[in-house]
C-alpha cells in the first residue's frame, strides 16, 4: 500500500507537468502512456526497498549473500537514486518532445501561407531539438548511474575527450557535415517538407538532419546527401510559387486573341473554391517570349502556394484548351517551303537531249 502512494503521487505530478506542456494534445502518447510507466517504476522500486523490512518484522527470513541490513540501504540509497535518475531521464525526454509537438502547433495556428511557412520551420527545428536533447539526457543519465554503481567515470571521460580529439581530426568531413547543416537550418535555407532541388535532383524533403538532408524523388527514391557536399540548393516552395505556361502560335494568329483567350480562361478559377484558396493572384501573361521556326511563343505564369504550382497548373493548361478549342485558336502546324529558280528550270529545258 505505501509503495502504491508513493507511486500514486509521483505519477499524479508528472500527469500535471506534461498536460501542462501539452495543452490537453495528444493525451495518450504525451500524457497517459508516461503516466502508466512512470507509477509502474516507482511501485516497483518502493515495494523492493519495503519488501524486506516487512519480512523482517513479520519473521520471514532468506538466504541472500548480503544481509537484509544491507540489501535495504542500497536500495534505499544507491538504488532510489538510480530509479528517480531513470524517472526523470524519461521524463525530461518526454517533455521535450510534447514541447516540441506543441511548438509544432503554435507556429502553424495560422491556416495562410505564413502559418504554413512557420510550421515548416518548426517541425524541423523541432526533430533537430527532440533528438539532441534525447542523446543528452541518455549520456548524463548513463553516466549518473554508472557512478552511482560505483564504477569510476574519470578514465572513461578522459578516454571520451581523447577519442573526441582524435576522431575531430580524422572526421573532418563529419565535422564539415554537422556545421553545414547547422548553418543550413539556422539561415532557414530548406525545411521538411519542401519542394527543392540539392545538386540537380529534384524531390521533396523529408528530414533535415545536422549531417545529412533527405530528399525523395516523384518516383519514390530516397536520396541522402551530406550538407557538405551540397554545392547547390533550390528551394521551389518558399513562401510562394508560379506555374509557367508557354504556348505557341503561328506568324498569321492573333497574338492578342490569343492572350485574352488565357486570362478569360484563367479568370474563373478564381471564383472556384476547389482552387481559389490555393491561388495568390490573377493569370500574369507576359506576352511574346520568342520567335521560334514557324512559331511565336506566348508565356504567363500564375503565382500559388508553395507545393499548389503543380495542381493549379494542370488545371489551368486543361481551361486553356478548351478555351482554344471553342475559339479554333490551334498551335502551328509543320510546313516546308519549297524554292524553285525558274532560271535553272527554263535552261534544263532547252538543253541538249543527248548531253542529258
Amino acid at each position: 500500500m505505501a509503495a502504491y502512494l508513493v507511486a500514486d503521487v509521483v505519477a499524479r505530478f508528472a500527469h500535471s507537468v506534461l498536460q501542462a506542456i501539452t495543452d490537453g494534445h495528444e493525451f495518450d502518447l504525451f500524457v497517459a502512456r508516461p503516466r502508466r510507466i512512470i507509477r509502474l517504476v516507482i511501485f516497483l522500486v518502493a515495494a523492493a526497498a519495503l519488501l524486506f523490512p516487512v519480512l523482517n518484522v513479520t519473521g520471514h527470513t532468506t538466504h541472500f549473500g548480503v544481509t537484509f541490513e544491507m540489501l535495504v540501504a542500497w536500495l534505499l540509497d544507491a538504488g532510489l537514486r538510480i530509479a528517480i535518475i531513470c524517472v526523470a531521464a524519461y521524463l525530461a525526454i518526454r517533455m521535450g518532445s510534447a514541447a516540441a509537438r506543441r511548438f509544432e502547433r503554435e507556429m502553424g495556428r495560422d491556416p495562410g501561407p505564413r502559418g504554413v511557412e512557420r510550421l515548416k520551420r518548426a517541425q524541423t527545428l523541432g526533430r533537430l531539438l527532440n533528438k539532441a536533447l534525447s542523446v543528452l539526457v541518455l549520456i548524463i543519465a548513463g553516466l549518473m548511474i554508472l557512478r552511482e554503481l560505483n564504477v569510476d567515470i574519470t578514465p572513461a571521460l578522459t578516454g571520451a575527450g581523447i577519442l573526441g580529439l582524435a576522431v575531430g581530426f580524422g572526421s573532418q568531413t563529419i565535422v564539415r557535415d554537422v556545421l553545414s547543416g547547422f548553418f543550413l537550418m539556422l539561415e532557414d535555407q530548406c525545411r521538411v517538407g519542401d519542394a527543392a532541388i540539392v545538386n540537380g535532383q529534384a524531390g521533396l524533403v523529408e528530414e533535415v538532419n545536422l549531417r545529412t538532408i533527405v530528399l525523395r524523388d516523384e518516383e519514390g527514391t530516397l536520396h541522402v546527401f551530406p550538407n557538405g557536399e551540397i554545392k547547390t540548393l533550390a528551394n521551389r516552395s518558399k513562401d510562394f510559387a508560379y506555374s509557367v505556361i508557354t504556348f505557341g502560335i503561328g506568324y498569321d494568329e492573333d497574338p492578342e486573341r490569343v492572350m485574352a483567350a488565357m486570362r478569360e480562361a484563367a479568370a474563373p478559377m478564381l471564383q472556384d473554391p476547389a482552387y481559389a484558396a490555393d491561388i495568390l493572384e490573377p493569370l500574369e501573361v507576359m506576352g511574346i517570349d520568342a520567335f521560334e521556326a514557324g512559331q511565336m511563343v506566348i508565356k504567363a505564369r500564375i503565382k500559388t502556394l508553395p507545393l499548389k504550382q503543380a495542381t493549379v497548373g494542370r488545371e489551368l493548361r486543361r481551361r486553356i484548351a478548351a478555351t482554344f478549342a471553342e475559339r479554333g485558336i490551334a498551335p502551328p502546324s509543320a510546313k516546308t517551303v519549297l524554292k524553285v529558280d525558274s532560271s535553272q528550270l527554263h535552261g534544263a529545258a532547252t538543253a541538249d537531249p543527248v548531253r542529258r
